[in-house]
């Protein structure tokens, strides 16, 4: 970053995250591979959909990495796999946090995941040494899922459920479903009846529901607003449910980079740029620049523009 933050290739943060503390992030993924091509997703559309797992970047880059950064002993609260695309999909992720917990027991690992590859026997059994797991299911009906994820041609929604019921009984971490509320798709009477009983199947620690910061890949989905979650809380009739809300402010927390915000408006001040644009200037990962962007918009000093190529972000100073 022009910051003079040292970049690193597949470690990105750390973030000031709402409900992970202070996150530093890993990015096994290229962006944008994923089995899922969301309609919400900040990161944009997926352009490698697969749910095909490989190394799809050298697990000992990565490992590398984490043994510069983590031997300087840096306050963290996680250490979460995020980012471009789904993690599970990289067939090291095991390796890779086994060499966290071998050499940094200190540090606690989070997962963010689409939960769509636990199906697989085999890839439950290399999430073992994960202390939270946080999978999204965001419908339970095959329209549903189809209409919101987009999946992967080879994905069947009851084998995603079936498969997250197993996860929570075999894993001996904390286990947090997220839904993603989508106004007119997830929150109708007959896909809330579907996503309260696969809830109920799958008995998560807490289930947290989150809906649009920014605008998605479709210009069409809106935010839920707070009455709108309240009913779907209400209607999902599982007693470990909360909101997830923003922060009452992300730069109280310790990983706030005030450089990081100021680059990114004098970026924007210059000419009108997209997350990705943000990203090649200024070195930082699109997640991170993501995370400060949100912030600038909530204090009204950056505004967004829908143009052909994407949403731009535009300095209203």
């Amino acid at each position: 970053m022009a910051c003079g933050k040292r970049i690193y290739k597949h470690l990105f943060g750390p973030v000031p995250s709402r409900r992970l503390g202070i996150s530093l992030g890993i990015d096994l993924i290229p962006h944008k591979t994923c089995s899922y091509n969301c309609i919400y997703c900040e990161c944009g559309k997926t352009t490698n959909l697969t749910s095909e797992r490989r190394e799809y970047v050298p697990t000992a880059e990565v490992i590398e990495e984490l043994d510069s950064y983590l031997s300087e002993s840096p306050r963290l609260d996680y250490i979460t796999y995020s980012g471009s695309g789904e993690p599970t999909l990289h067939s090291g992720i095991e390796k890779i946090t086994r060499f966290i917990k071998d050499n940094y027991p200190g540090y606690r690992v989070a997962l963010l995941t689409n939960g769509s590859l636990f199906f697989d026997k085999g890839v439950r059994d290399e999430m073992k040494d994960i202390d939270v797991i946080i999978p999204s299911l965001d419908a339970a009906t095959d329209i549903g899922f189809m209409k919101i994820d987009r999946p992967c041609s080879s994905l069947k929604v009851e084998e995603i459920i079936s498969g997250l019921v197993e996860l929570k009984k075999e894993f001996s971490g904390e286990f947090w479903l997220e839904i993603f509320v989508v106004p007119g798709l997830n929150d109708t009477e007959e896909e809330l009846a579907a996503l309260s009983k696969a809830v109920h199947r799958i008995a998560p620690d807490r289930v947290q529901l989150n809906t649009l910061d920014r605008p998605g890949v479709v210009d069409w989905i809106r935010a839920a607003t707070q009455e709108e979650l309240e009913k779907f809380a209400e209607g999902l009739g599982y007693e470990r449910t909360e909101i997830t809300g923003r922060p009452s402010s992300r730069s109280g927390v310790e990983s706030f980079s005030g450089d990081a915000m100021e680059c990114i408006i004098q970026t924007i001040s210059r000419r009108p740029c997209t997350v990705e644009d943000l990203s090649s200037i200024l070195g930082m990962h699109p997640n991170e620049i993501n995370k400060y962007i949100q912030l600038l918009i909530e204090e009204g000093r950056v505004a967004e523009k829908r143009e052909e190529r994407g949403i731009f972000f535009v300095s209203v100073e």
